[in-house]
């Protein structure tokens, strides 16, 4: 049996169908049943709970073969690293309790440091949690930038005529589809050959500067003038607040970019054949994001 958190997001849903497929026995969390509802229709079990509960994660967990977990996105919380370091906690002290014998985890380039990434320090603390578990084989995926990040910027590109960040404009990261994200996760596993720790970027099929993922943009939109503005941390972070961010995220945020600027993110990255995935960016745009800019 598998258990994959996150099932109703980008990955966990996609990484849950490839194990039915596959003929496996999936369990999937969620604390909304008609959110799974398609996943227990294609004979996904369903565990309802929340997954901050260490009890309800430790029972579900039980008798697993392998899991996959994921820290998921809260924009409720005011203080998201804490929230974070709390889920951490809760997560390892569940998998050390259930016996779960391996895990893979969704974590993210940067995330060999704990802090100057913003919120990608705290999937840093949750591979060193698990890697501290004795006798867990962990796994942990480390993708590049997310290529529906984008979707934050579809309302600036279709209103102000602009794309923009707190990156700097030739700031380079590889750019991953979270669909090649899951075909990897699936695979390893259904494989399930990993021991000890260890961690594997994913890379997609290309490093991009934010200048050429706003050129690319442009170009499928049919407005290849389209700039990039680089805004101060200051002014993106007030852009932020006014959409809505906890100040906390904002700064979360604010520290990400500038880990970016400043190299911290791409410390140790390699990009080989093994890591590249197939998914580019003018696909993304052409085929998903374009519809929520021009509509």
């Amino acid at each position: 049996m598998y258990v994959i958190t996150g099932a109703n997001g980008n990955t966990g849903q996609r990484i849950a169908e490839a194990l039915l497929h596959a003929g496996k026995t999936v369990k999937v969390i969620a604390r909304n049943p008609e959110k799974v509802a398609a996943l227990k229709e294609k004979g996904a079990h369903v565990a309802i709970g929340d997954l901050g509960d260490q009890a309800f994660l430790t029972e579900t967990l039980r008798g697993a073969e392998a899991a996959y977990l994921m820290i998921p996105p809260n924009f409720a919380v005011s203080d998201w690293r804490a929230w974070s370091s709390g889920m951490v906690n809760t997560y390892a002290q569940a998998v050390k309790d259930s016996g779960v014998p391996k895990v893979v985890t969704l974590s993210s380039q940067g995330a060999h440091r704990t802090e100057g990434v913003g919120p990608v320090g705290g999937l840093g603390e949750l591979e060193n949690a698990l890697k501290a578990i004795p006798g867990l084989d962990v796994l942990a995926l480390r993708p590049g930038y997310f290529m529906e990040n984008l979707y934050g910027s579809a309302g600036m590109i279709k209103h102000a005529g602009i794309n923009g960040g707190v990156q700097k404009a030739d700031a380079r990261t590889p750019v991953v589809h979270t669909s090649d994200i899951a075909k990897v996760a699936a695979q390893r596993l259904l494989d399930l050959t990993f021991k000890g720790f260890s961690f594997e970027f994913i890379t997609g099929p290309a490093d991009l500067s934010f200048a050429e993922i706003t050129a690319i943009i442009g170009k499928v939109i049919g407005k290849p003038e389209l700039p990039y503005i680089e805004f101060s941390p200051e002014d993106g972070k007030a852009g932020m607040i006014q959409a809505g961010l906890p100040e906390t995220i904002a700064n979360g945020y604010v520290e990400l970019a500038l880990g970016m600027n400043e190299g911290r993110m791409g410390e140790g990255y390699e990009r080989s054949q093994a890591t590249q995935t197939s998914t580019s960016l003018e696909w993304f745009v052409e085929n998903e994001l374009k519809y929520a800019i021009l509509n």
